[in-house]
């Protein structure tokens, strides 16, 4: 045979692949940590500024460089809607590390007022999530989907322990608290906290009546 065997699997040309592999693994990870940045910085500019802050704002607060920001989120709704997927995330899988760590009625409790500040964070991107979506269907459909479940294990847990009533489920506790956080002028977060403190004890009554009478 002449010399132009093209290598064998292994031979020359095949420790180049590992590199390759490595670099954009790399790659992915700076992006990831980018995006990441990104979305922390937006939320927290979003909070004080409103939607429609500068770009450059988030840049720095971030840092990182503009182009970075458009070649992730080409539209300002792209951001918006990314940050509030985001917490939507954030919230949800509070509910399995508040389990894992507390009793299962405070555990229900205290992520009741997690979701309470999460509702805190909506408001504030309310008008910027009307344009996105303005029958509100895919994104409500997202929250239904990454909260009920969550939600609906917590309640089964603090059922079953005694702790709750049992005949509420999670869509209608979803909706009352929304309700609850709705503000009348003058009052704010502490009174939107007091207010789901006291709707917990009520879910609670009914159990407490029920281990009286055993």
């Amino acid at each position: 045979m002449s010399g132009n065997t093209p290598p064998a699997a292994g031979g020359p040309a095949g420790p180049a692949e590992p590199g390759a592999a490595a670099r954009r693994r790399r790659l992915r990870a700076d992006a990831r940590r980018n995006i990441d940045a990104l979305l922390e910085a937006a939320k927290q500019v979003f909070a004080t500024t409103g939607v429609d802050a500068p770009a450059k704002r988030i840049c720095d607060l971030a840092g990182v460089g503009v182009g970075t920001l458009y070649r992730h989120f080409p539209q300002r709704a792209d951001l918006v809607a990314a940050v509030f997927r985001r917490e939507v995330d954030a919230c949800a899988a509070s509910a399995a590390e508040l389990a894992a760590t507390h009793e299962p009625g405070a555990a229900l409790e205290q992520w009741l007022h997690r979701y309470t500040e999460f509702l805190a964070t909506k408001r504030g991107l309310a008008a910027a999530l009307h344009r996105i979506d303005p029958e509100g269907t895919a994104l409500s459909a997202y929250f239904r989907e990454r909260f009920e479940p969550v939600l609906g294990s917590l309640l089964e847990a603090a059922a079953a322990a005694g702790e709750i009533r049992a005949d509420v489920t999670a869509a209608e506790l979803l909706h009352a608290v929304a309700n609850l956080c709705v503000s009348a002028p003058g009052y704010g977060a502490d009174q939107s906290r007091r207010m789901v403190s006291l709707l917990v004890d009520g879910l609670r009554h009914r159990a407490a009546a029920r281990r009286g009478r055993s």
